[in-house]
């Protein structure tokens, strides 16, 4: 063994130990534990709180989208499970959290390389924080998942305690090889299929080929229509898709420049050679609604070939108030930075830029490529094996960005984080049914306004 054989092996066990020692302090099991607070706060306050500084005609659309089931109001309330998560003991294991690591937000994308791979798609809510709350936020949207397809409680918590498996063999498997190799770690659509059975790789094998066929010049059929001067425009559809006047447009050069500088030398020579000739405010998702979001129909100045980029407005994490504050002060910089350092590969669109109304937007390619799994008509079966590709992909994820080899120490070689974890699943599942009622008794009582068309 060389010098330099020797001082990395010193400062591998150096960290493991840490990694260890931290059980100490917070001990696996303790993950799993999960009692709502006698001062915990209102979680229909919290989404309130949320509300103020969105647009107030969308909230109810918000609202609305939440109501439809459990697990669209978990997707909605990130929020709450972050001041839940923070009322209790952390481990300090420090990665870059998605902040909202549910199943759904994981799915598949177009690489730089134009190859299709698998990963976590979206960081509104990133920031450095304790790995273990990013697998909680997972291991719970499975449970949640499972219930609502109709599994029983056994299987909801099996199901949630696979993602945490994975995640944590993952982690130990990372652990043991170079910084390098971690970062060129990718899972692409090919491994996405064989990693499932037979009968979900067919399933799995149509969205893959959807998503290839999603690009900007599908989009150009589905999302525009001529223009007065025949030229596209993007189509409206009140209150989801409403075009932005003309006379704004201009306002937008000097953001569409702004944009730019953000993106590398060369990409920006590839922006400068599209011009932008519509915009439109677009709803999206479910907790991201009333947030300020738009789509931008580009096209190149040399052949007309269009281009679509989204432009997301991007607030404060609702992790922010809980943990350090982000180093980045444009909150659009946090998610690209976030992204960029957690995904195997980043849209080479991404960037971010101030709106012309001051708030902080982050922009991306619109439908480049992307495809994920329907989750709410998944099988026990499905669902398990589902969630232990997003545990894997979760766990490369945070190697990215955290101490692998401490984290690996601390969740070990046996399956008590991963019992803990199905055990917290199912208890925050139970929790989430608990606020769900609650929202559409709120509805019901005319506390809040939810969308009824």
């Amino acid at each position: 063994m060389t010098t330099s054989d020797t001082a990395v092996s010193t400062a591998g066990a150096d960290t493991a130990e840490e990694g260890r020692a931290v059980r100490k302090q917070v001990p696996r099991t303790s993950l799993g534990q999960w009692e709502p607070a006698a001062d915990r706060i209102d979680p229909i306050e919290v989404l309130e709180r949320q509300a103020a500084t969105r647009v107030p005609e969308l909230v109810r659309i918000r609202y609305a989208r939440m109501a439809a089931g459990q697990f669209p109001f978990y997707r909605g309330a990130p929020a709450i499970l972050a001041a839940d998560l923070a009322a209790g003991p952390n481990t300090g294991l420090t990665v870059q959290l998605c902040g909202d690591a549910h199943l759904s937000n994981f799915g598949l994308f177009a690489s730089p390389e134009r190859s299709l791979i698998f990963d976590i798609n979206d960081f509104d809510e990133t920031l450095p924080g304790p790995f273990e709350w990013d697998v909680k936020r997972l291991v719970a949207s499975v449970a949640v998942a499972a219930r609502a397809n109709g599994c029983d409680d056994d299987e909801a918590s099996e199901a949630g305690a696979a993602a945490a498996t994975a995640y944590r063999e993952t982690m130990n498997r990372l652990a043991g090889i170079g910084d390098t190799e971690v970062w060129y770690e990718r899972v692409d659509a090919e491994q996405v299929a064989e990693l499932l059975s037979p009968k979900d790789r067919k399933r799995t094998e149509k969205v893959i080929s959807k998503a290839k066929s999603r690009t900007s010049l599908q989009a150009l059929d589905k999302l525009t229509e001529p223009g007065p001067d025949g030229t596209p425009r993007i189509k409206q559809d009140p209150p989801l898709v409403m075009t932005v006047p003309n006379t704004e447009l201009a306002d937008l050069d000097s953001v569409l420049i702004d944009y730019g500088n953000t993106l590398p030398e060369e990409r920006r020579v590839l922006l400068n050679r599209y011009q932008l000739r519509d915009i439109a405010m677009k709803v999206v998702g479910v907790g991201s609604v009333g947030t300020r979001c738009f789509i931008a129909l580009l096209t190149g100045r040399a052949t007309g070939d269009p281009l679509f980029l989204q432009v997301k407005q991007a607030e404060e994490s609702v992790l922010a108030q809980y943990l350090r504050s982000s180093v980045f002060r444009h909150q659009g910089h946090r998610v690209v930075h976030g992204q960029r350092l957690t995904q195997a590969a980043s849209g080479i669109f991404l960037g971010w830029a101030t709106g012309p109304d001051g708030n902080f937007y982050y922009w991306r390619q619109l439908r480049d490529m992307k495809g994920s799994l329907t989750i709410d008509d998944m099988s026990f079966a499905e669902l398990r094996q589902y969630a232990t590709l997003c545990g894997q992909t979760l766990a490369r994820g945070h190697a990215r960005s955290g101490d692998r080899v401490a984290i690996s120490a601390y969740l070990g070689t046996n399956d008590v984080f991963d019992r803990a974890m199905g055990e917290f699943a199912l208890a925050y599942a139970n929790q989430t049914l608990t606020d769900y009622d609650t929202l559409q008794a709120a509805i019901k009582s005319g506390r809040i306004d939810a969308a009824t068309d």
